[in-house]
């Protein structure tokens, strides 16, 4: 069992969701202010999107994400911040012509999906590690624009978050540290529940974390309602965990959640279990992370 938890909260995500919960930041300054709110109620990471202020839809916007990190980073707080490096790979085929995107579609190169992470600098950024059938789209991220999305984010310092959404992915992640892409030891993100992906039980957690390098740090996220059961899961098998409302909108049946709302309560959770959530600068020393402040890796420290 881990009893010393890194806890991200992945505040928006890209999904369709804010009109199915009021409290799914759109803005910014939204954005921005959930964040702040996960730290404040004991958030170690926060993992973000953005979103188009004017329609709520995915945005790719460098000056979306500038802002967002400026007030997180001007805040009276302190948190790990997660760029997505995993926007613009969404395929739909057009109905006519299948060679074609239809509507739904959003591709970006691996340079454009980069260009958010390479130019803020977070201290992580989420690299997903293959293609998959999400739900009713293809989710497409292949072999090579991979390898390439992984050059670029060694060569900007910044740590990679592995996020593996079926077995292959692990496997393709390992591939990458074989090859001398990753930095460090590698951190995964068990991505559980996504339809039609790895399921969000304790037999493919278990699966997939069996076939992680030994020298990995790993956390797992569970979606809608295995969001809770996952974090403690995590915690049992000697993991992190995720929540937020890019994953789950419910705090309990019927109930909208807030981010501060799935924070508190995954902290609950891990704390009955004998466990603590690690801070922003303990965070930061165990994975080895740049310090925003100094520029400089930080090495050791309370974990």
């Amino acid at each position: 069992m881990n009893r010393s938890v890194i806890l991200t909260c992945a505040v928006t995500g890209a999904g369709d969701t804010t009109g199915k919960n009021p409290n799914v930041p759109i803005t910014p300054k939204q954005i921005a202010d959930n964040c702040i709110e996960a730290a404040r109620a004991g958030a170690s990471v926060a993992h973000i999107h953005v979103r188009d202020p004017e329609t709520g839809r995915i945005s790719h916007n460098i000056d979306h994400f500038r802002e967002v990190m400026e007030r997180v980073r001007e805040s009276d707080v302190d948190i790990v911040m997660n760029i997505t490096g995993g926007g613009g790979g969404d395929w739909v085929p057009d109905a006519q012509d299948p060679s074609r995107g239809g509507p739904g579609t959003d591709m970006q190169t691996p340079a454009e999906r980069h260009a958010p992470v390479g130019e803020l600098l977070p201290e992580l950024c989420t690299l997903d590690c293959g293609s998959l059938n999400f739900g009713d789209m293809v989710y497409i991220n292949t072999a090579d624009w991979l390898r390439e999305q992984a050059r670029m984010v060694q060569a900007a310092g910044v740590k990679a978050e592995l996020e593996c959404f079926d077995l292959g992915h692990v496997w393709f992640a390992r591939q990458l540290q074989k090859e001398g892409l990753l930095e460090g030891d590698p951190l995964f993100q068990l991505c559980l529940g996504i339809p039609w992906g790895a399921e969000a039980d304790t037999e493919t957690m278990l699966a997939m974390r069996n076939k992680l390098p030994e020298n990995a740090n790993w956390a797992a996220f569970g979606i809608g309602r295995h969001q809770m059961p996952m974090v403690a899961q995590a915690m049992l098998l000697g993991g992190h965990a995720r929540v937020g409302l890019e994953d789950n909108l419910y705090l309990e049946k019927g109930v909208m959640a807030t981010n501060g709302g799935l924070v508190e309560k995954a902290i609950t959770i891990i704390e009955n279990l004998g466990g603590r959530i690690m801070t922003p600068a303990q965070t930061r020393a165990a994975l080895k992370l740049v310090d925003p402040k100094t520029g400089k890796p930080v090495e050791g420290g309370d974990q």
